[in-house]
């Protein structure tokens, strides 16, 4: 199902893909490992869907909006983070999962002219790896996550980069997200924010922040893209 389909003028040619509340259901190991970290300095812990409004935006800020409010400061922080990096680099894997559609929807979109990229939070080199994991049967054409030379989402520097790389103009790109972050650097590089209602946040949040389709399943993105018109591939 579609929410708020409106008949577009765009001509799609890719979509840009978050990935951790997009493709992959990561929430269980990032809190997890965030709880693990906080329980070994002290801290009190918090419930899994707490988790759905700290992470987003890197890991700095996640550990940050975990620690008590009395106990932010740059030294714990740096302390915090790089236990983080150490505790989820060892344990990323045991129950994050592809989101139910998600595989069907990949599948699908292979019939489509379309190029298809990843844009994550996430160290690239950790993004890329994540990837290779859990979705070794499709082929992106570019997957990007975060790099000293560019900064992090909601900064459209990204999704620009990406679309210059494939010499496709933003305004061709659907972005499929599930946060405010995402909806947000849609909107800022110029792209055609879709809102994925499965992942960490609210419709409200998606439609508040710019998103102009929201969608219920993975396989709901065919719907928009054929009432596009954009062409299978024969």
């Amino acid at each position: 199902m579609i929410r708020s389909l409106k008949r577009l003028p765009i001509h799609f040619e890719a979509i840009l893909f978050d990935l951790d509340g997009t493709l992959l259901d990561t929430l269980e190991d990032l809190s997890n490992a965030a709880n693990r970290v906080l329980a070994r300095n002290g801290f009190s812990t918090h419930k899994m869907d707490v988790y759905r409004y700290f992470v987003g935006d890197g890991v700095a800020v996640l550990m940050n909006r975990a620690l008590p409010e009395d106990k932010r400061n740059d030294e714990i922080i740096c302390t915090c983070v790089q236990e983080f990096r150490e505790e989820y680099g060892q344990n990323w894997n045991v129950k994050t999962k592809l989101y139910n559609g998600v595989a069907e929807m990949l599948d699908a979109l292979a019939a489509y002219s379309l190029k298809i990229a990843i844009l994550s939070n996430k160290p690239d080199e950790f993004t890329k790896r994540c990837v290779a994991e859990f979705l070794p049967k499709w082929t992106f054409d570019i997957v990007l996550g975060q790099l000293n030379s560019l900064p992090l989402k909601p900064d459209p520097a990204g999704a620009k980069e990406i679309a210059k790389c494939l010499k496709i103009s933003p305004s061709n790109f659907i972005y499929l997200g599930d946060t405010s972050i995402d909806m947000k650097t849609a909107v800022a590089a110029g792209m055609f924010p879709v809102g994925a209602l499965w992942g960490f946040r609210t419709g409200k949040e998606l439609l508040e922040n710019g998103a102009q389709v929201l969608i219920e399943r993975p396989q709901d993105i065919l719907n928009l893209l054929d009432s596009n018109g954009c062409v299978i591939n024969k």
